[in-house]
């Protein structure tokens, strides 16, 4: 394919769509490399709208990456609008990069990095635009291999007939290896053709080729085995992990955009992995183990890159910001240096029994007061025992009592609804906590302009955690269960009033449960989705559930499986999970164990404080936890004369 610009063709369309700017590119701190100067190209794709995929950390990560390595070049693509997708098919205008408007099929490597099921559809749309044959097999030695990374790569099998490749966990170091091998590759006049690369990429132990493995299944429709089908290619593909992060200062040069986007901020991953075991929490299990950014290496990257972007908040990221050995230091360290310049600091949500509020004023001194976020997660005492969240009711009473008498006015608190056991009765005590919060916020403040927003979400099992063999609650289920608390929470007239209450239905959740446990039949319901009509479908106003029910209506019959099959059915020990041959270092055995310990109600330390509970990472992995503190102070920056 041709590698040159299409932005004459492209831009005489712009004027007739929706926000034209998220397609120009030119976003400071964007990197345009000469094309021939490059011997191997990435296409990378966060595959949703551009407002949500260029704050993507992932991506911008491994965009910078690539681009300092010479002779290797990476430019960025997201999804088009349904708008711009029906002009660039009319006029012959194939899925282009926003760095300097190259067709994505000129690449060598098109990556994908999926955080979440629902963009599978959007990947469909981006090949088919790029002129990539959707079915890898399909594809010769001139298209670019396809490659899935991200979270939902963890379990790859539902999309295993589009893509070439997936790499499951960290991609800083995992990328710079696959990189080297396809340049050997074409520096030797690239001999075997595509099956030649893949199966140097296989042979790693580290790159999962589907094609390289056939899966057979029982006569009830549960997987036999999933087995390699050429010498060479191991049993079982590793994840990655990138140990000491200061190592990997990324992004050093945040992109920032030129349309608005989902976040108007730096951000700087402060650690990664986590070790509180929420059986929930699918990023906490494959993350592990716990390895801190050291508080120098966090305030040299926070310095950098605010000089070079400019932006005026900086998020400290991580599964559990506040959990940071050193998170008081850093806060204080930043508010005290970025005190003249009014530079704000967020975290994601805070734990409840991480929260105090020095941290909290310390996080707004220079910014904003805005509300205040904790996940109790369940409703009731009995749950949050069995999802090994071990925050108590009196503990999150407290934490809001000191935040409610230190000047805040909201709360939001967010909980899941269908978690494993999950009765009507936890449901609704989710409301009785809710009101005990507003009077206690009432009582502590003296006012009555005190608000508590409860946000509710659907639970979904994932691969690679303790519920991973838990039944999913049915849609009707859990729309009956939030209806009741809804009910609850408006019928209080005292109370009912200061509570907001938002929660999505429970179709989406059926959805992503379908694709997050699939296996390689699911891929027929993506294309019979896709080819219907089927995008943004993580975007309330473009999905469909019949659309997708209407799918699995039409493929599963085929396969004697059904929706209810992949979601509502409970698993055995015994059963062959369609991601077993991927393995995130978590011992099978301890998931099970843990599993069990969630039916009986008992909770387990967290192992960065305790000894080891014998997950299995480590030592699987070659790894271990890393935490400080490191004694060192993060100190005002002085000016050099």
């Amino acid at each position: 394919m041709m590698s040159e610009s299409v932005f004459p063709q492209l831009e005489a369309l712009l004027p007739h769509v929706q926000k034209p700017i998220q397609y120009v590119g030119g976003e400071l701190n964007s990197t345009v490399k000469a094309w021939d100067e490059c011997d191997v190209r990435w296409a990378l794709m966060y595959p949703d709208a551009y407002e949500v995929g260029l704050p993507n950390q992932g991506v911008m990560i491994l965009y910078e990456v690539l681009n300092e390595r010479e002779g290797v070049l990476a430019e960025r693509t997201y999804s088009v609008w349904p708008d711009l997708e029906e002009l660039m098919r009319e006029h012959e205008v194939p899925q282009f990069t926003v760095d300097s408007h190259r067709p994505v099929g000129a690449f060598d490597v098109f990556g994908l990095s999926f955080s979440t099921e629902l963009g599978y559809t959007n990947m469909l749309t981006a090949l088919d635009l790029a002129g990539i044959p959707l079915e890898a097999r399909n594809r010769t030695v001139d298209h670019p291999i396809v490659l899935a990374g991200g979270h939902a790569a963890f379990n790859p099998e539902p999309i295993a007939e589009f893509i070439d490749c997936a790499i499951i966990g960290d991609g800083e170091q995992a990328v710079l290896d696959m990189t080297e091998i396809i340049r050997t590759w074409k520096a030797e006049g690239r001999p075997g053709g595509r099956e030649e690369v893949l199966l140097r990429l296989a042979k790693t132990g580290q790159v999962y080729v589907p094609g390289f493995y056939d899966v057979d299944y029982l006569p009830d429709g549960r997987i036999a085995r999933v087995a390699p089908n050429r010498s060479g290619v191991p049993y079982r593909v590793s994840k990655h992990t990138v140990m000491d992060l200061d190592e990997w200062p990324y992004p050093k040069q945040p992109l920032v955009p030129l349309a608005e986007t989902v976040h108007e901020r730096m951000s700087v991953e402060i650690f990664r992995g986590c070790t509180r075991g929420c059986r929930f929490c699918q990023a906490g299990m494959i993350t592990r183990p716990v390895r801190e950014r050291s508080i120098t290496g966090i305030g040299e990257m926070v310095e950098k890159g605010l000089k070079a972007t400019g932006f005026e908040e900086v998020g400290l990221l991580s599964l559990s910001s506040a959990d940071h050995t050193e998170i008081a230091d850093i806060a204080k360290g930043l508010a005290d240096r970025y005190s003249d310049d009014k530079v704000g600091l967020s975290l994601p949500s805070t734990r409840v029994d991480a929260f105090n509020v020095d941290l909290a004023n310390e996080l707004t001194r220079n910014g904003r007061r805005s509300g205040l976020t904790f996940a109790p997660e369940g409703g009731s005492e009995r749950m949050r025992k069995v999802i090994n969240k071990m925050v108590s009711e009196e503990d999150l009473i407290r934490t809001v009592a000191t935040a409610y008498g230190n000047g805040w006015r909201q709360v939001k608190l967010y909980f899941m609804c269908g978690l494993p056991t999950e009765t009507d009765e936890d449901v609704l005590q989710i409301g009785d906590m809710a009101v005990n919060v507003i009077a206690k916020g009432r009582e502590v403040s003296g006012q009555n302009d005190i608000r508590c927003t409860v946000s509710i979400g659907g639970f979904v099992p994932k691969p690679h955690t303790p519920f991973q063999w838990a039944p999913q609650l049915s849609a009707e289920e859990t729309d009956a269960r939030l209806t009741k608390l809804r009910d609850k929470i408006r019928g209080d007239k005292k109370y009912g009033r200061s509570i907001g209450f938002r929660y999505h239905d429970g179709k989406p959740g059926i959805v992503e449960g379908l694709l997050s446990r699939g296996d390689r039949r699911i891929g027929d319901v993506i294309r019979a989705v896709y080819e219907s009509g089927g995008r943004f479908d993580g975007w309330r106003e473009h999905f469909s559930y019949d659309r997708w029910m209407q799918a699995a209506e039409k493929t599963l019959p085929a396969y004697g499986v059904d929706v209810a099959w992949y979601t509502t059915r409970e698993r055995t020990y015994e059963e062959v999970l369609p991601w077993d041959h991927l393995d995130s270092g978590l011992d099978k055995d301890w998931l099970w164990e843990d599993w069990q310990d969630a039916l009986d109600e008992t909770e387990v330390d967290d192992c960065r404080w305790t000894p080891c509970f014998d997950c299995g990472v480590c030592p699987q992995m070659d790894t271990q936890i890393q935490i400080g503190p490191t004694g060192k102070k993060l100190l005002p920056l002085s000016v050099v004369k």
